[in-house]
């Protein structure tokens, strides 16, 4: 069955924007996150992706570019990322980690978090501007 939610959330000065088109299979986070409630916040998104990749999806790619985030973000993006990765033996899924090479932090929590994925494509994309 064919699904076609979509959502859209604008960034503020503490929260992402965050974009879901499930019928294109494309999630993407932009922005920084360090809201007082991150739990809150990204609760829909996380019950979204689980119920997703509970469906017959061909493709999905997740675009991650947040230039600052807080360590209850890592946590909430950490799951994600291991839910992804625990259904992608069977489906093709793309993570593009995208950072400015200026940011160290950054990079490293991509890295660090692609070394505990092992199923799904994980791309890091470094912006030289």
């Amino acid at each position: 069955m064919l699904r076609s939610f979509k959502l859209e959330k604008y960034k503020t000065e503490t929260t992402p924007h965050v974009l879901i088109d499930e019928e294109k299979g494309y999630m993407k986070i932009d922005g920084e996150s360090y809201h007082e409630n991150v739990i809150s916040f990204y609760q829909e998104i996380s019950d979204w992706l689980t119920g997703f990749l509970k469906t017959d999806f061909d493709v999905f790619t997740f675009d991650c570019e947040l230039n600052y985030f807080s360590s209850s973000t890592v946590k909430v993006l950490l799951n994600m990322l291991l839910d992804m990765d625990n259904c992608a033996n069977a489906k093709k899924i793309t993570v593009n980690w995208i950072a400015d090479k200026r940011n160290k932090i950054i990079i490293e929590c991509g890295e660090d978090f692609k070394e505990d994925l092992t199923n799904i494509t994980f791309n890091m994309v470094i912006n030289e501007a």
